[in-house]
């Protein structure tokens, strides 16, 4: 009896000590566990950081960063940040400028494609205050298929003004001269494709020039021109013009004939129905607001690209329309581009030298009336086309006196 309940108990001893035993092996196996998730999520973060360091250093978006992760690192362990009175970071071999790095960036080319440029270009600072003293430039954005013949003239018109302007150069993919170094138009080329008259790869170049210029923050306002454009008054005149301007500068009217109304197609609706549609000038003036607008749009491009084809021509309605629908209250409702239509046909008239006086070149600055900033003025248009090349010669001898050009 003795020996039935001594065993008994020693049973009891042993299953009580088992049961210790496979808790605290569960309780070791639980926290090796957690020890294991900890290690292997630490590994992972460093993983990510190494791979995101190798995709920024390798991607085409890194066109315009202004510092290397390793620089960005020094800053941090310095304690040193940028502000408007300490715009500078430097280290023993670079000094980088913030606001001409990565706000005003002087290398304009790059490899990104059109979808990753209108990424980049249509971010949008939310303080609205800058982080320096900022002084507004206008971007002059050349629509060209290779050199600019009237370049002498542009040259002349913009000495003396550098700091208040950028250019944007859009040619034919194969154009690849330069003009020397000493030029304002040297390196002012953008990375370009094909364009072909009256098809959706006109608004593609457009759209790429206004992008490529959003990427410089300082740029305020975006002028679209050709290599047959001149301009009307100085720089001056003209900059305070465009940054004074309460609206930008597009066309967008209702065109009830045939060439207008009679180019809407109805299978763009119910996007777009027939009351919205709109032509304009392909020639316009945009404030950044708009310009962001413009590139930012994913609704209404893929119709136009899709819908609008000869004789719907879309340089002549997709801007327009766009700006009808989208934000009407931005825009003045007129180019400030003179172009003379008065022969009919689907090309305005071109100049030759034999046109160019002082007598014609007044008629186009002050034969006008508009609204200005909601005063009537005779200033309408700043810049006039079609020029023939042969009018280098007359415009070099009358412009520098008739337009005031810093000579």
């Amino acid at each position: 009896m003795f020996d039935h309940i001594e065993l008994s108990k020693r049973m009891r001893r042993y299953i009580k000590d088992g049961r210790y035993q496979v808790a605290m092996t569960i309780m070791f196996g639980v926290f090796l566990t957690f020890l294991v998730l900890v290690l292997v999520m630490i590994v992972n973060d460093h993983f990510k950081k190494f791979i995101l360091y190798e995709n920024l250093q390798n991607s085409p978006l890194n066109a315009f960063l202004p510092f290397y992760m390793s620089n960005i690192s020094k800053l941090n362990s310095n304690h040193r940040c940028f502000s408007s009175n300490h715009p500078r970071f430097n280290d023993s071999n670079t000094t980088y400028d913030l606001r001409f790095e990565w706000f005003s960036p002087k290398d304009i080319w790059h490899s990104m494609s059109d979808q990753e440029l209108m990424w980049r270009a249509s971010m949008v600072p939310h303080l609205i205050e800058y982080p320096f003293n900022r002084v507004p430039k206008v971007a002059f954005m050349f629509l060209t298929k290779g050199r600019l013949p009237l370049g002498p003239l542009w040259e002349m018109f913009f000495k003396g003004h550098e700091g208040l302007f950028t250019i944007y150069i859009h040619t034919s993919p194969e154009f690849g001269r330069e003009p020397p170094e000493s030029s304002v138009f040297y390196k002012r080329r953008i990375p370009s494709k094909e364009v072909q008259w009256g098809n959706i790869t006109m608004i593609d170049a457009e759209r790429r020039l206004l992008a490529n210029a959003l990427l410089d923050l300082l740029n305020e306002r975006f002028v679209l021109l050709s290599e047959t454009c001149i301009p009307l008054f100085n720089f001056t005149t003209i900059y305070n013009h465009l940054i004074n301007s309460n609206h930008s500068f597009l066309n967008s009217f209702d065109d009830t004939r045939r060439i207008g109304r009679g180019r809407y197609n109805p299978r763009m609706s119910p996007a777009i129905t027939l009351p919205y549609w709109r032509k304009g000038s392909q020639w316009f003036e945009a404030s950044r607001k708009l310009a962001i607008n413009i590139i930012s749009d994913v609704t209404y491009y893929p119709i136009f690209r899709n819908h609008c084809m000869p004789p719907c021509y879309v340089d002549e309605h997709y801007f327009p329309t766009l700006v009808n629908i989208i934000c009407p209250n931005l825009t003045s409702n007129r180019t400030v581009t003179w172009t003379d239509w008065s022969r009919g046909g689907s090309h305005p008239m071109t100049f030759n030298r034999n046109d160019v006086t002082e007598e014609f070149l007044e008629r186009i600055r002050y034969g006008s009336n508009c609204t200005y900033n909601g005063e009537m003025s005779n200033v309408c248009f700043l810049f006039a086309r079609k020029f023939h090349p042969s009018t280098l010669r007359p415009l070099l001898r009358i412009a520098p006196k008739l337009f005031g050009f810093n000579v």
